[in-house]
């Protein structure tokens, strides 16, 4: 599959599959819990440093073999060797999604985006994901206050000449990296849903925001883990995003 088709096919789904919930957690009951208490409203299940490092690879495996999508967030920046090789690795996993940093270069990229794809086409049976995998290029991060156009144009189109099949960038970001970078899947965190504290985010958007400005996936974690009601935070979101798919 394109990574055009990858990125059309999300933009033609259903609330579930532009949702991706952030496992921000330290073990693997807790994340494996999650997993189970959202995996009909969510999609993608995001597996960052924290719990990567915690867990490590059995645990990917583990949320992959539940029918969910993994997105695995390790913001990948390393000489283009290593990147290549670990990449290659986290294809053979079966995830979905794995991130590289834009700040490492074209060569970084170019083997983050080769050595996944290897690592896919090497693996076999019900851990391959149902679409190719996608290396995103991480543009600036949303705890970063300031994200200029001419630094976004470059970093777009950097992940872009260099074969990466999406892009991360606050929703604000949107237009200036949807014109340098035209058909890449575009991957939104700093989701907050009105009413929730930014915390330590400092460009954020509401769900119904982000699809507007031309969000592909939404990424959401403690406006749901850490909320009163879990459960009904997140009903809410989904209902949210329903809505706005339906507007457009």
């Amino acid at each position: 599959m394109t990574t055009s088709g990858s990125a059309a096919t999300l933009r033609s789904g259903a609330a579930r599959d532009r949702l991706a919930l952030a496992l921000d957690v330290q073990d693997r009951a807790a994340a494996l819990a999650l997993v189970e208490r959202f995996a009909a409203d969510f999609g993608v299940m995001k597996v960052g440093l924290e719990l990567f490092v915690a867990e490590g690879p059995s645990l990917v495996r583990d949320i992959v073999a539940t029918g969910c999508r993994v997105f695995l967030d390790l913001k990948l920046h390393d000489i283009p060797n290593t990147v290549e090789r670990a990449a290659r690795s986290a294809g053979a996993l079966g995830v979905w999604l794995l991130t590289l940093h834009t700040q490492g270069g074209p060569d970084v990229l170019a083997a983050g985006a080769r050595g996944l794809a290897e690592g896919a086409e090497m693996s076999s049976g019900s851990s391959m994901p149902s679409v190719a995998p996608v290396a995103l290029g991480v543009t600036v991060l949303t705890s970063d206050a300031e994200a200029t156009p001419e630094v976004l144009t470059q970093l777009a189109a950097l992940a872009h000449d260099s074969g990466c099949g999406g892009l991360v960038c606050a929703a604000s970001d949107l237009p200036t990296v949807s014109a340098a970078a035209p058909g890449l899947l575009r991957v939104v965190p700093g989701i907050r849903p009105t009413g929730v504290s930014a915390a330590d985010q400092r460009r954020v958007a509401t769900p119904s925001a982000a699809l507007a400005a031309g969000a592909d996936l939404l990424v959401i974690g403690r406006a749901i883990t850490a909320a009163p009601d879990p459960q009904a935070a997140a009903a809410a979101i989904v209902a949210e995003v329903a809505a706005e798919l339906a507007r457009a």
